[in-house]
C-alpha cells in the first residue's frame, strides 16, 4: 500500500466514522451494537437525530475547509482559514460546539479569538481541534516531524486557547504521519509521547498508555485527551476497521468526533478496508459555500491533492 491510499483512508475514514457516529452522539454505551447487533448486514448509515444517512457533521465540514484553504493559498494561512470557518459558522450549521461558536462570533480578530474566550472562561480542552485535523494531517505529514506538529498547535490554537488542545492535535498530526510512512502508529507512541509540552505530557501519557481502557476516564470524551485516548483504544482493542470504529461508537458519548479521529486505523489499515455500504451515501454539506455538497469522489480527489508532492 502507498502513501497516496493511506491519505485516501485517513480523510475518507475520518468522514465515514464521522457520519456514522453521528446519529449516536449523546447516546449511552453499547447503543450502536444495540441496533446493528450483526457486524457486516448493512444499514449502519442509518441516520437520525437530524442528521440524514450519511450525512456528515461539522467535524468533517470543517475538514474540508482546512483543506481547501491549504490547497488553494499552497502554505499554511492562518487568516484565511479563520475567515472560512466564519463564513460557515455564519450559515446556521446543524452542529457547532458551543466554545467553536463563540470564538468565530465573538467580533475578535483570528489571532485573539480563541486566547480572549480561553482568558473568560478558563475552559478550552474540548475536542474541536482534534476533529477537523485528519485533513492538515495529510498535508503536513511530507514536511516531517517538527512542522506537521508545529502546524497543528497553530491550527488547533485558531479556536482552542488551552494548549491541551494544541498537543493533543500535535501529537494526531504525528501519528498520521508515521501512519503514511506504514508505520504501526500502536509502536510510535511513546517516541510521540517525548514530543509532547512537559506541561501536558503527563496527562498524555495517562490516556494513550496500552493498559489505559475508556472507562477510566475522568472526563467526558468531549475533551480533547480522552477523546484521543478513546480513538487508540478502539484500535489497540481491535482487529480491523469495522471493528474499530463498532467500538468506538459504542463508548457513547460523543459519537461523532470520536468516531472520526480514530483515523490511525485507517491510514494504517488503508482505503480497502472502508466498506462500499458506508462510502456510497456518504456526504458533507458546506453550509455558507453556494449550497455545495461533497461525495466520496471528492474526499477521494482531496485527499489525493493533500498528500502530492508540491510542483
Amino acid at each position: 500500500m502507498n502513501s497516496a491510499d493511506r491519505a485516501i483512508a485517513t480523510v475518507v475514514g475520518s468522514a465515514v466514522g464521522d457520519a456514522l457516529g453521528a446519529p449516536f452522539e449523546f447516546g449511552p454505551e453499547d447503543a450502536f451494537s444495540a441496533r446493528f447487533p450483526e457486524a457486516g448486514i448493512g444499514g449502519e448509515m442509518c441516520g437520525g437525530g437530524g442528521w440524514e444517512p450519511g450525512e456528515a457533521t461539522d467535524d468533517t465540514q470543517m475538514a474540508v475547509l482546512v483543506a481547501e484553504s491549504l490547497l488553494e493559498r499552497g502554505e499554511l494561512n492562518l487568516p484565511d482559514i479563520f475567515d472560512r470557518f466564519q463564513r460557515w459558522a455564519a450559515s446556521d450549521p446543524k452542529d457547532i460546539g458551543l466554545q467553536t461558536e463563540d470564538v468565530l462570533t465573538n467580533g475578535m480578530p483570528w489571532d485573539l479569538a480563541a486566547a480572549v474566550h480561553f482568558q473568560v472562561n478558563r475552559r478550552a480542552a474540548g475536542n474541536g481541534s482534534l476533529m477537523r485535523a485528519s485533513t492538515s494531517a495529510v498535508y503536513f505529514a511530507r514536511a516531517g516531524q517538527s512542522a506537521t506538529m508545529d502546524a497543528a498547535r497553530r491550527i488547533a490554537a485558531l479556536t482552542h486557547g488551552d494548549r491541551a488542545a494544541w498537543e493533543g492535535t500535535a501529537v494526531f498530526h504525528e501519528l498520521i504521519r508515521r501512519a503514511l510512512a506504514g508505520i504501526d502508529p500502536r509502536s510510535a507512541i511513546p517516541d510521540v509521547l517525548e514530543l509532547i509540552h512537559p506541561d501536558h505530557r503527563e496527562r498524555y501519557a495517562t490516556v494513550l498508555a496500552p493498559d489505559w481502557h475508556p472507562d477510566q476516564a475522568t472526563e467526558f470524551n468531549g475533551a480533547v485527551w480522552p477523546c484521543l485516548g478513546s480513538a487508540v483504544w478502539a484500535l489497540r482493542s481491535t482487529a480491523g476497521f469495522e471493528e474499530a470504529l463498532r467500538a468506538a461508537i459504542d463508548l457513547g458519548g460523543d459519537t461523532d468526533t470520536v468516531a472520526a479521529v480514530p483515523v490511525v486505523s485507517r491510514a494504517f489499515y488503508g482505503p480497502a478496508a472502508i466498506p462500499t455500504r458506508w462510502t456510497e451515501p456518504l456526504h458533507v454539506p458546506l453550509p455558507g459555500f453556494d449550497g455545495r455538497v461533497l461525495r466520496v469522489e471528492d474526499l477521494v480527489d482531496l485527499a489525493r491533492r493533500l498528500g502530492a508532492d508540491p510542483d
